[in-house]
């Protein structure tokens, strides 16, 4: 070959790739709503390293908040003197920050073309607020330190789970997300059993488990720098510059995706925080070292489907595995109604994280699949915002109708607007699927 050749082979290379790389969103898009409600069948790809590497700093982080936030209500109430009111009002206004951030969080990471400098930070901010709890002398104090904890999740929730779906195929997205889940929720368990042992070690003693809750959040950090590789930009660059798409793209995305996070806003109203199954269980005579092992029993069950019910929403209908967690949700707050017994209350914790691991990862999967690669995050961060402000509302009027009515009120409401769901899920089907958008 010539000297003069080699330069114009290595430019019809370069050419043709670059022509190879702007087709390959529009034909993933197609595809990916094409899976969305759907599955698949055939022979599947393999997840991605960086599925697994996501999974276990989901994993670390998990642990670290939940040593926390499992003895958090008890150290509220108990220590601090706060009402239940107040509770509620703490955990649905660090949760609709949490929404807030990511919106401006998964616009970012678009317009950058680059995910994970944005996770880093958003882990780092979550692992250095871990240090404000075990100081903290006041209601304010604490509400600031989860505020400002939920604000580095805001940050990294978006951009790692449109990471996540860069990195994993439409076939798989499902288990992708639900393996994800189920190692974040392994962590879940973790950090309450951890918490109840140094609570019996200690004499209930809360600041010095919040201080070596830091610890996991650290490393979880650590694993994230170490372990995690920045998924190539694939999507064609932006016309109107390098910041973040335009909010006219959002009318691009498809309707399927607009039904899954109507769905997912009127669920996020029917469940109650975690926190108020942690009161239920104070409620009925569990003590303050053993309440945390109903977060333990409801991530167990969680954790332990989570993955299972990914790989099940690649197969069959997700409309039908949906609705299927509908129904399980509904169950388990009319048993939460009812329950007066350490067993009947563990039974409806467990239902609970049961719809949990059905839902979850494959809502995840249907905003992936319905959503273009370069407005991935601002989808994800749309959703979040959704059920952020759900959150808020379903905390707010949580605590209100504790302080009314008690637990029953509570989950009386819960249990009505999961019908609800269910109404919308089964009587109003999802929309037809629609071309693909690039």
């Amino acid at each position: 070959m010539s000297p003069t050749a080699a330069p114009k082979v290595k430019t019809g290379f370069r050419a043709a790739r670059k022509l190879v790389e702007s087709l390959s969103p529009l034909t993933d898009s197609a595809s990916d709503q094409t899976t969305a409600l759907s599955g698949r069948q055939g022979v599947l790809p393999k997840l991605s390293r960086n599925v697994t590497a996501l999974g276990l700093v989901s994993l670390c982080m998990g642990m670290s908040s939940a040593m926390i936030h499992g003895l958090l209500p008890a150290f509220l109430v108990t220590v601090l003197g706060v009402s239940i009111l107040f509770v509620g009002l703490i955990e649905g206004t660090a949760e609709a920050t949490t929404s807030l951030v990511k919106i401006f969080s998964g616009r970012l990471s678009d317009g950058l073309g680059r995910r994970k400098a944005l996770v880093v930070v958003g882990y780092g901010l979550s692992a250095l607020t871990k240090l404000l709890f075990p100081v903290a002398e006041t209601a304010l104090a604490i509400l600031a330190a989860r505020t400002i904890d939920r604000i580095g999740k805001g940050i990294r929730d978006a951009p790692r789970d449109a990471l996540l779906a860069d990195v994993t195929p439409s076939e798989i997205r499902g288990s992708g997300f639900g393996l994800r889940t189920a190692l974040y929720t392994i962590g879940a368990v973790a950090g309450p059993l951890t918490a109840m042992g140094l609570m019996t070690l200690s004499g209930d003693n809360f600041r010095l488990v919040f201080w070596l809750a830091a610890i996991p959040g650290f490393v979880s950090v650590a694993v994230l720098v170490i372990g995690v590789k920045e998924a190539p930009n694939n999507w064609p660059a932006d016309p109107q510059g390098p910041i973040a798409t335009s909010w006219r793209d959002l009318w691009r995305l498809n309707p399927i995706y607009w039904w899954a996070v109507s769905v997912a806003a009127i669920l996020a109203l029917a469940r109650c925080s975690p926190a108020f199954l942690l009161l239920k269980a104070s409620s009925i005579g569990i003590g303050p070292a053993f309440v945390p092992v109903i977060l333990v029993l409801m991530n167990l069950v969680y954790s332990a489907s989570a993955y299972p019910c990914g790989v099940l929403a690649d197969m069959i209908n997700r409309r039908l595995q949906l609705g299927a967690g509908v129904v399980l949700l509904i169950g388990a707050n009319l048993v939460l109604i009812f329950a007066q017994t350490l067993w009947l209350t563990a039974f409806g914790v467990a239902l609970w994280g049961l719809q949990m691991g059905l839902i979850q990862g494959l809502l995840s999967a249907v905003v992936a699949d319905a959503s273009p690669p370069r407005l991935r995050g601002t989808a994800f961060a749309i959703y979040d915002v959704a059920v952020g402000i759900a959150t808020l509302i379903a905390g707010i009027g949580a605590g209100a109708l504790w302080v009314a009515g008690g637990a029953a009120a509570t989950f009386s409401a819960a249990a009505l607007l999961a019908s609800v769901a269910a109404l919308v899920l089964f009587l109003r089907p999802a929309p037809k699927l629609v071309g693909a958008a690039s």
